[in-house]
């Protein structure tokens, strides 16, 4: 039933407008944030750690109907976009830092682009493949063989390669030795091995692979986030090369190396709370297996 529903959504979103499919997502996402209890209050949670206690529950609340808003645009954009031109990066993306992937590449080191579940990922990785950059992404498989070949699909259709979570981990260091990108989401284990790391003052499980692969291959973590801005427009920020210079305690090395990018990760969120997809507890929760 899910295969047929997502198959007749992709078709109304191919055909109907961009502005009138926001607005239809504005709608189901107010019908979902009412009736879905759970999801609710995980994200009150996440936003009670983030924004601290001091915010009042109208703000709160008002900051949880707008993950469920911008979630619900963030799906539309996915199946909508369908190989970027250049013509319309330029007019609805605004890249910042670009010249840190260029920079990897001239090393002949390739680069581990980090990102968090903030503002569009999958579109990020769109105009990544759209500029011509070689890149493949770490992805999560859908339990549905049927509605991951449609995200496959995409994904490829888009300038992807794809690499299955916890399956072919040998690829991923394989992409980094021919001097490609290797774009991956890092703020939510899939495996249970990751480790817990300070994350807004509180331990949260996160995953290790980014910093593992880095060191391991000597590829440097370039952290990147699409978000939205106001107009539904984009910006695309690229920070500077991160590297971690090995001790020879490789345990010490992994959790430094975490913690280090783990702060930019909070920078990103409090600047975008609204934009942040956790909709389970981040924070006092057991590791994620499934």
């Amino acid at each position: 039933m899910l295969y047929y529903l997502y198959i007749i959504g992709i078709g109304l979103i191919r055909v109907l407008p961009l502005k009138f499919l926001y607005a239809i997502a504005g709608v189901i996402a107010r019908l979902y944030c009412a009736c879905s209890k759970r999801d609710k209050e995980a994200i009150k949670c996440n936003l009670r750690v983030i924004l601290g206690d001091d915010v009042s529950d109208a703000e709160r609340n008002r900051h949880v109907q707008g993950v469920f808003r911008n979630f619900a645009k963030y799906l539309v954009d996915f199946f909508k976009v369908r190989k970027l031109s250049r013509e319309e990066i330029d007019r609805f993306v605004k890249i910042e830092g670009i010249e840190s992937i260029e920079k990897c590449l001239a090393e002949r080191a390739g680069a581990v682009l980090l990102s968090i579940h903030i503002g569009n990922w999958e579109m990020g990785g769109a105009v990544i493949g759209a500029l011509g950059y070689p890149v493949s992404a770490l992805v999560l498989e859908h339990g549905d063989k049927r509605i991951n070949d449609l995200f496959v699909k995409q994904r490829v259709g888009n300038g992807l390669k794809v690499i299955p979570v916890g399956i072919q981990v040998k690829q991923c260091f394989r992409v980094l030795k021919n001097n490609e990108l290797l774009a991956i989401v890092g703020d939510k284990d899939y495996t249970s091995n990751g480790e817990y790391i300070d994350f807004f003052g509180k331990k949260a499980f996160i995953p290790r692979g980014p910093a593992v692969l880095s060191l391991r291959t000597g590829a440097p973590i370039v952290i990147c986030a699409l978000t939205r801005e106001y107009n539904n427009t984009f910006k695309f920020k690229f920070e500077e090369p991160m590297r971690y210079a090995p001790s020879g305690d490789r345990e010490k090395d992994v959790k430094a190396f975490m913690e280090m990018y783990i702060k930019v990760f909070e920078n990103y969120i409090r600047k975008y709370p609204d934009q942040w997809y956790a909709f389970r507890r981040v924070w006092e929760q057991a590791p994620i297996t499934q």
